[in-house]
């Protein structure tokens, strides 16, 4: 990670209990590696156990994501560089519209049978993954479900977590969504 992309990084990391004299011991861990393993991971597609002697151990680099992301920081970082990839590319920081489709995928064997399905129409025996992204293609919502899962029943489950219906909500400008035909209700 660059010095410039780490200056934008650090200003949205927690101040550490300790700084703010709330207790607690100063962390052992300097933040930015702890950042960069979690970067070489998604990167490499690695597992958590395969992390390289370079980086802390990799339980502790667990340990930080998870905090993270039970925070919801990890939601933060994400919606902050998509707000300055929109902002760059002159559009408004929040998006208008979206586009929604899903992709299956075939599971390994080590895949729990519960959080696998067929799905008939493609035939493959695994998981779907459904997103939503804006018209420049910049993540918006994701959600992962079995293979059997119908395009309109997950749809709709995506659709609620971005309208905020399952939770706070992600995108409030959002008055358009380009699906394909087979999301749409039967008439």
């Amino acid at each position: 990670m660059s010095d410039a992309e780490w200056a934008v990084v650090r200003d949205a990391m927690p101040v550490p209990a300790w700084l703010e004299g709330r207790g607690g011991q100063p962390e052992g861990y300097c933040h930015r590696q702890m950042v960069d393993a979690v970067r070489y991971l998604v990167a490499g597609g690695i597992t958590w156990r395969a992390m390289p002697a370079d980086f802390p151990e990799w339980d502790r680099v667990y340990a930080f994501f998870r905090r993270w992301r039970d925070t919801g920081l990890v939601a933060e970082f994400h919606d902050r560089l998509r707000d300055r990839v929109r902002r760059a590319a002159d559009r408004d920081p929040e998006p208008t519209a979206g586009i929604i489709d899903a992709q299956s995928v075939k599971a390994a064997a080590s895949v729990p049978a519960a959080s696998r399905g067929f799905d008939g129409a493609k035939k493959v025996n695994g998981r779907k993954r459904h997103i939503v992204v804006d018209t420049l293609g910049l993540l918006l919502a994701v959600m992962v479900a079995a293979a059997s899962a119908t395009d309109r029943d997950a749809g709709q489950a995506l659709l609620g977590r971005v309208f905020g219906r399952d939770q706070a909500v992600l995108v409030r400008s959002l008055i358009q969504i380009i699906a394909p035909r087979r999301w749409r209700p039967a008439r």
